[in-house]
């Protein structure tokens, strides 16, 4: 089962898909938000439907304690809107440090800091992705549909 993560941002959203067995998360493009929710949405819902995901995940950036704050609640709001576009569950998951884990993968291969800002939006996606996929019993969004 394929599965689609999303990062959402102010400016950009990181787009994550996994593999066919809903194993392993790849970086897959950024997309520059365009200032209207619904176009942004529907580039989504487009990359849902070509690489057939079952399901997608948004990260939900939690306070460090683990409470939700403005952006968690943003993020929660901005879901649902995005549930009612695709035609899959969409879940959210704690993305606490995503993009701190995504910059030291980009440091470590020597990229300065403008090619890491290229693509640290979709580096994210997929550690968010990928915490999912191994947290999670897949089998079951499966299951629900």
């Amino acid at each position: 089962m394929r599965a689609l993560g999303v990062d959402l941002g102010t400016k950009r959203i990181g787009i994550a898909t996994s593999d066919a067995s809903g194993t392993i998360a790849t970086p897959l493009v950024v997309l520059q938000r365009s200032g209207s929710r619904e176009q942004d949405h529907r580039a989504i819902a487009n990359i849902v439907e070509e690489y057939e995901a079952r399901c997608v995940v948004v990260g939900l950036p939690l306070n460090m304690d683990g409470s939700s704050g403005e952006a968690a609640r943003a993020a929660v709001t901005e879901a649902g809107q995005l549930a009612s576009v695709v035609n899959v569950p969409v879940l959210t998951y704690d993305e606490r440090r995503t993009t701190v884990t995504a910059d030291n993968i980009l440091m470590q291969q020597k990229m300065n800091a403008q090619e890491r800002r290229k693509v640290i939006d979709k580096v994210a996606a997929a550690v968010l992705l990928q915490a999912w996929l191994d947290g999670e019993n897949i089998a079951d969004v499966v299951s629900d549909d």
